[in-house]
């Protein structure tokens, strides 16, 4: 960019000088009379004078370009971290309101005017404004929008949403934008593929924030965005319709558009009293009112400073109101210079501090610790190295002290001030105490992800050996897939906030284990930027440690989610330094597993041969292992290697050899893509009958694993099967039913596919326009996927159809690059089918000699690899040409084959035409 602006300032700057040059001279030529004064200095120095002037223009034009470029520039850029140069991170986002608290107290005039402002919106049919809640810490802004959302949560009755957006959490960095577009998107039900991805931050951003506008458009939502630190933070996440109800708390004012403010300040005295005789669970008659309103001003007259007062005498029953100021008064002193927090509330901190036992402080000083938002009770066993029973215990009793919140499904929370106060009596506790804390609950972390894990991998893949101490770490029940991956998803951010903070404290090994333990849940939840960045954080903790094994494992698995990314260039570059790394320690099996990956890429940008290579070698590995499931799976996909290339009976061998493992381990997801592999097979050898059954196994096991990804896949094979044997209509429904969930889930390459076959299905229906713009858009996503085999096969349908629209030399030039590019890549069955469209495009332009000889070449390629329907349409064209050239008898003795042939493999559409050829007195 730079130096095409320095390009075109010189430019500018040269012609400037050049033409003023020129003026010069020409006045100067021209000019019969003398210029008076200095002038005539000049006219008599024309060159030199010329010169300066020329001069002079270049560092104006130059100075000019430069102030532009310096008003061009924006007044505020946010900083764009390198991608993948820090650990991902992920917002919580609770899919309802968390439970409306006992501690809320009068807010009468604030919520009667957030009230009336949204009914006055409604009612009005204006767009609601945003509503900001500002106030000082402690004073209660979260408690009161909860209060108010449940309140209005029967205007919004399309959702509630609760996000914390870490504005001012300590050991927590702001959650990004792009984060929390994720973690909504997903809330609303957006499956993670969809969920747009890539390395341009601000695009990915854009993206998000316009499909997460598009998700709430026309509803009423309620959207609760808690502790913000600025607008910039927030914007992406506005709703863009009107009737979605939006409610931001931040201590600080944000400058946001067309909002309203509510600020929230300390509770009036007489509220605060109020407030405090409803938590003591004493009679109002039975304390003194001066004492109590000495006692809430002490603490500032903010609900959290009162809540914890009042808990501390509900606690005591032997204690009066006056003992209780007596000890606040005594701490306060004692405390001197306040550690955490304001100083209207530290006081009640250290009071209820010291209030706990022992063992309590201990297990509230690690809470404080914890790296994630919200955490229960196996990951509070794990941070205070204590049973879940006794972390159930702690959590009741640190929750009826208000030291901590409850959220919903028995998760808590401690209040930022309050986790300020925890971090510095752990920090008094000596240096080590937030690293042991950390190992802990990610030792815990690492052994639920082992659990999650073996309900989320495929059969008979191998587990990661547990770590030590594991098997002495409580974790939860995850008893099925659906236990596991809800458990994964609600415990996400806190791991992400985990793997973080170990990266923080240099602790690699943890960063390594966790970031593996991850990879089988992101790999099929996404969103896969998220997953890029965790293994290249990965990586480079392996880089650290020099230990080459992670780093080898940390690249696989990068390779593999730019893979389902379409970024195929670098899942091969990741995946290949990932097989040297493996050879350089001497690991077979993680190298077999990475050449089996690095095969699949190949495939899919249809490099035949280096997928074949790659996927023999990986199975020698796998044989000389014993590992059944990796032998099926290069077996598998080589049989599909061998099946694009047309060399039928090794794709057969191949794949029924997989799908006999699969079936002997069990593994359904195998069995299934071996069964609609060895269909598609089938359906090239004219095998309609047990193509159309394959594909139905396949798609029946697929709704059993709820995959809808590869339920698209089987619908698309299965459309093709149905095209083929004339039942268009049923083809038709399972193309759009295809891409309907290909769109869904944000599969490109499926998604492509499906738009393709609509194509050719329009074709057949006489829809031309409507079809050359089906497979012109598949056109471009195939080379914009750097799919060659889909390119060639849309080039393909694109030259038959320009053909039959009268555009012939568009036709012939599509025709011809599809068949160079399947003849790069030993397509031979697809080099058949375009050289019978070349044909039959010659021979309705009149030049049956021409079509024939494309026809016949068609016929042998066909025969050789034996595809009886590319062989019936080449008979049929040769009989065309020949009864266009007058030899009737050898015509129909070709159509005859030809019918036999359509008729053997169930071809009744093109049977019938040719039937009718037959019997016309015409021809």
């Amino acid at each position: 960019m730079r130096l095409r602006r320095g390009i075109a300032v010189a430019v500018v700057a040269a012609g400037g000088a050049v033409t003023t040059m020129l003026v010069g001279l020409v006045t100067n030529a021209v000019s019969e009379s003398e210029w008076p004064g200095w002038l005539g200095w000049l006219q008599q120095h024309a060159w030199f004078s010329f010169a300066v002037l020329g001069g002079a223009l270049v560092g104006l034009t130059v100075l000019l370009a430069a102030l532009s470029g310096t008003q061009e520039r924006p007044a505020e850029v946010a900083p764009q971290p390198e991608e993948g140069a820090e650990p991902p991170g992920a917002a919580l986002v609770l899919r309802s309101l968390p439970r409306d608290t006992t501690a809320f107290t009068d807010r009468t005039a604030e919520l009667e005017a957030l009230v009336q402002s949204v009914r006055n919106s409604q009612e009005g049919g204006e767009a609601l404004p945003v509503h900001v809640i500002d106030g000082m810490p402690g004073v209660g802004k979260t408690t009161f929008a909860v209060h108010a959302g449940h309140v209005l949560s029967e205007r919004f009755p399309d959702g509630q949403l609760f996000v914390n957006l870490n504005g001012h959490t300590t050991g927590r960095p702001p959650v990004q934008a792009t984060e929390a577009l994720a973690s909504l998107l997903a809330a609303t039900g957006v499956p993670a593929q969809r969920i747009p991805v890539g390395s341009d931050l601000g695009a990915v951003t854009e993206a998000r924030a316009a499909m997460w506008r598009s998700q709430l458009a026309g509803k009423k939502a309620l959207l609760i965005l808690d502790n913000a630190a600025s607008y910039r933070q927030l914007e992406p996440l506005l709703p863009g319709g009107s009737s979605c109800l939006v409610l931001v708390t931040s201590r600080k004012r944000l400058a946001a558009y067309e909002e309203v403010v509510l600020p929230v300040e300390a509770l009036p005295p007489e509220h605060a009293v109020d407030l405090f005789v409803r938590l003591s669970g004493r009679s109002a008659a039975s304390l003194d009112r001066a004492v109590l309103e000495q006692l809430v001003a002490l603490c500032g007259h903010l609900p959290l400073g009162v809540s914890l007062l009042a808990a501390r005498l509900r606690h005591h029953p032997s204690w009066s109101a006056e003992d209780l100021y007596t000890r606040l008064v005594a701490t306060r002193d004692r405390l001197g210079e306040l550690r955490a927090g304001e100083r209207a509330v530290a006081a009640t901190f250290n009071l209820s501090y010291q209030d706990l036992t022992p063992e309590r402080q201990h297990f509230f000083r690690c809470l404080g610790l914890y790296p994630g938002t919200d955490l229960d009770v196996f990951s509070g066993a794990a941070l205070g190295s204590v049973s879940v029973a006794a972390a159930r215990e702690g959590l009741d009793a640190l929750y009826d002290a208000h030291l901590i919140d409850e959220h919903p499904g028995s998760r808590f929370r401690l209040h930022d001030l309050l986790r300020d106060y925890a971090r510095g009596l752990a920090d008094e506790g000596g240096s080590m105490e937030p690293v042991q804390a950390v190992q802990r609950v990610c030792a815990y972390y690492l052994a639920s992800l082992a659990v999650a894990n073996v309900h989320i991998g495929r059969s008979g893949a191998a587990s990661p050996e547990p770590r030590d101490g594991a098997a002495l770490v409580e974790t939860p029940p995850i008893e099925s897939r659906t236990a596991a991956l809800r458990w994964l998803e609600d415990e996400r951010a806190n791991v992400l906030a985990c793997i973080r903070k170990a990266n923080d404290l240099a602790l690699h090994e943890l960063v390594i284990h966790m970031a593996a333990a991850m990879a089988p849940f992101l790999r099929q939840a996404g969103p896969w930027d998220q997953a890029v960045g965790l293994h290249r954080t990965a990586a480079e903790a392996a880089r650290h440690t020099g230990n080459r094994r992670a780093l080898a494992g940390a690249l696989a698995e990068l390779g593999v989610v730019r893979r389902f990314m379409a970024a195929y260039p670098e899942a091969i570059e990741a995946l290949n330094e990932a097989v040297t790394e493996y050879e350089a320690v001497g690991e077979k099996r993680g190298k077999a597993d990475a050449l089996n990956q690095v095969g699949i890429v190949w495939y899919m940008i249809a490099n035949n041969e280096a997928s074949a290579r790659a996927q023999i070698d990986a199975l020698a590995l796998y044989r000389e292992l014993g590992d059944p499931l990796g032998q099926a799976n290069a077996l598998a996909d080589l049989g599909m290697v061998r099946r694009q290339t047309s060399q039928f009976d090794a794709a057969v061998e191949a794949q029924s050899e997989a799908l006999s493992i699969y079936r002997e381990l069990g593994d359904r997801y195998g069995e299934a893509n071996s069964l609609r592999d060895l269909g598609i097979v089938h359906c090239l050898l004219g095998e309609y009958g047990p193509a159309a059954q394959r594909h139905r196994e396949a798609l029946n096991i697929y709704r059993e694993l709820d995959d809808r990804v590869h339920q698209a896949y089987a619908l698309n094979e299965l459309g093709v099967v149905q095209r083929l044997t004339d039942d268009l209509t049923g083809a038709r429904e399972a193309h759009t039913q295809a891409l309907e969930y290909f769109t869904e889930l944000g599969e490109r390459f499926g998604r492509t596919n499906s738009i393709r076959h609509l194509g050719v299905l329009a074709r057949l229906d006489g829809n031309v326009t409507e079809a050359i713009q089906l497979l012109g858009d598949a056109l471009d996503s195939y080379r914009d996927l750097g799919s060659r085999g889909g390119e060639a096969a849309s080039l393909s349908e694109l030259g038959l159809t320009r053909g039959i629209a009268g555009e012939l030399d568009g036709a012939i030039e599509s025709l011809q690059r599809s068949l160079e590019i399947l003849r790069e890549l030993g397509d031979r069955c697809g080099e058949a089918e375009v050289l019978n469209h070349w044909g039959t495009l010659l021979r309705s332009s009149g030049d049956s000699v021409a079509a024939r000889e494309f026809f016949e070449q068609g016929l042998r390629l066909a025969r050789d690899i034996r595809c009886p329907l590319e062989e019936a349409r080449a008979l049929e064209g040769i009989g065309r040409c020949d009864l266009m050239a007058g030899e009737r008898a050898r015509s129909e003795e070709l159509l005859c084959e030809a019918l036999r042939v359509y008729r053997r493999v169930g071809a009744g559409r093109a049977a019938d035409a040719v039937e009718r050829l037959l019997v016309s007195p015409a021809g």
